[in-house]
């Protein structure tokens, strides 16, 4: 040890002693020479031998955005638009919002991301997990390779099973390695990946390691085949209601009621029609093993009576084409449109309601939603906001936007937040046109501004851009109705700027990704 070291020992020495009771001192002296010493020791380090150079990071053929996009890129990565002290927005578009929808459009276009702008991308990603699947897409083999540099960064590395290095499907050995050796994150993508390209292979890669993967990994593998479910997954599922683990059974009985056509589908159709029919509702007086082995829980939740409970479970899981017959030829909408007797009827359309949206069949669903101009509280399947929103998921776009434009028209965008989020961006032009009508009748109408924040915010983000010349004159501030709440002319006049300034930039942003 050299002179330096030796000094430094006795002043760490000093300090870890007390200065009373070695060489005495104060403090103040102490530190000091500390400082000294710290600086002869900096003063004598001798520079160290570079580190190899890492290898270069995989091609990437893809090319990058036009120029204009990739500023556009740089500045919403910087944005932080966003609520001042006061609760306001103000009238500059919130760019974090805007971000997603660069990044989708750029996906769209084939680009991959400015190599300058990679760090700030994947910083966006660690503070953002809703981020992550586009911009690592975006980011791609340049991203993984850097990714490696930073431990911050290292959650992209985690995600690279869904990259480059995992094997095409058709390389079954590279696939039975990795599936054999993987993580746990590596073998649910590889699993997708395999179900998107070849379902009954995945099937049969799940069954080589069934046996003994840990209940809660058969969960997470098995609700990957909900993905390109179809009747060559029967026999699997079939043997599925046998496991052990009580959530496995559960979930493979709800993905055989997905299937109209198998055995399990039969038998619930069976006990259903025993239940309900012409002449009324009968539910099951009791709940065996059969019922249960086919995924009916037994106990009900608290405040939920036995057989209602089953019940529900058995229609639940009945093939809907079963009723037609049962109902002596009726379609869906006059089948729901038939009285219930002895105060069955939300129970049993709750049940109907659950598997239209299981079976993703769009006739029960429109059914079951009925028109839209009647109240919601009198909808012939349910009056759950939430419900109703499942069941539009079942419709074909353009019928979904113009059922939901209708109801906003019909009641205002009070009760509208949930089902606008269902909604395919950007929006039908009859259903922007509704929105914007219905929040300028609003502002007309002198209602608090802010209890409208949410629709506005979607609006921001799902209107179609080339709206936003027709919102022009709502920017204008007018005068204050007498009525209206204090201030709240201002606020709508200051929403619709930024919903106009949010519009342009979007359109900006769109022109800016297209090819040259």
């Amino acid at each position: 040890m050299d002179a330096v070291e030796e000094d430094w020992e006795a002043l760490v020495g000093t300090a870890l002693l007390g200065t009373e009771r070695r060489r005495g001192g104060s403090p103040e002296a102490l530190l000091d020479a500390a400082a000294v010493q710290a600086l002869r020791r900096r003063a004598g380090l001798r520079p160290a031998g570079a580190g190899a150079l890492p290898e270069p990071a995989a091609p990437d053929p893809r090319p990058e955005p036009p120029e204009p996009a990739r500023r556009r890129l740089a500045e919403l990565l910087a944005g932080r638009t966003g609520p001042g002290g006061s609760g306001r927005r103000g009238t500059a578009p919130d760019l974090t919002e805007l971000l997603p929808q660069w990044l989708a459009a750029a996906a769209r276009h084939g680009y991959r991301a400015p190599a300058a702008q990679l760090p700030a991308l994947l910083d966006a990603a660690r503070a953002r997990t809703d981020l992550r699947p586009q911009a690592l897409a975006l980011a791609g083999s340049r991203g993984h390779w850097l990714a490696r540099l930073n431990p911050e960064w290292r959650f992209a590395l985690r995600a690279r099973a869904g990259g480059a290095d995992r094997p095409h499907p058709e390389d079954a050995e590279g696939v039975d390695r990795l599936w054999q050796e993987g993580l746990f994150a590596e073998r649910v993508a590889l699993l997708g990946a395999v179900r998107a390209y070849d379902a009954a292979a995945a099937t049969r890669l799940l069954a080589t390691t069934w046996a003994t993967e840990r209940a809660e990994d058969r969960l997470m593998f098995l609700d990957s085949l909900r993905a390109g479910l179809s009747d060559r997954d029967e026999p699997f599922l079939e043997q599925a209601l046998g496991d052990r683990s009580r959530n496995v059974r559960a979930l493979a009985a709800e993905l055989l009621s997905a299937l109209p056509g198998s055995a399990l589908a039969a038998r619930m159709a069976e006990r259903a029609l025993a239940c309900v029919g012409p002449e009324g509702v009968e539910p099951p007086a009791a709940c065996d093993a059969g019922m249960q082995r086919d995924g009916v829980v037994k106990r009900p939740p608290a405040g939920r009576g036995e057989r209602a409970w089953w019940l529900g479970q058995l229609v639940e899981a009945a093939p809907l084409g079963c009723w037609r017959d049962r109902f002596g030829g009726l379609g869906p909408a006059e089948i729901v449109a038939r009285p219930v007797a002895d105060g069955w009827a939300e129970e049993l359309h709750a049940a109907w309601c659950r598997a239209a949206v299981r079976q993703r069949d769009p006739e029960w669903s429109k059914a079951l939603l009925g028109p839209a101009s009647a109240p919601p509280a009198a909808g012939p399947g349910t009056a759950s906001l939430a419900e109703r929103a499942k069941l539009l998921e079942t419709l074909e776009e353009g019928e979904r936007a113009a059922w939901v434009a209708e109801f906003v028209r019909s009641h205002g965008l009070s009760e509208a937040f949930q089902l606008l989020g269902v909604c395919a961006v950007p929006w039908a032009e009859p259903l922007g046109r509704a929105v914007v009508d219905a929040l300028d009748a609003a502002r007309r109408a002198g209602s608090y501004p802010w209890s409208f924040s949410g629709v506005m915010g979607l609006a921001e983000r799902c209107l179609d851009p080339a709206e936003a010349g027709r919102l022009e004159p709502h920017a204008a501030a007018p005068e204050e109705p007498a009525e209206a709440s204090p201030g709240a002319a201002a606020y709508w006049a200051e929403a619709f700027q930024r919903l106009v300034a949010t519009l342009r930039l979007r359109q900006s942003m769109l022109a800016e990704l297209a090819p040259a």
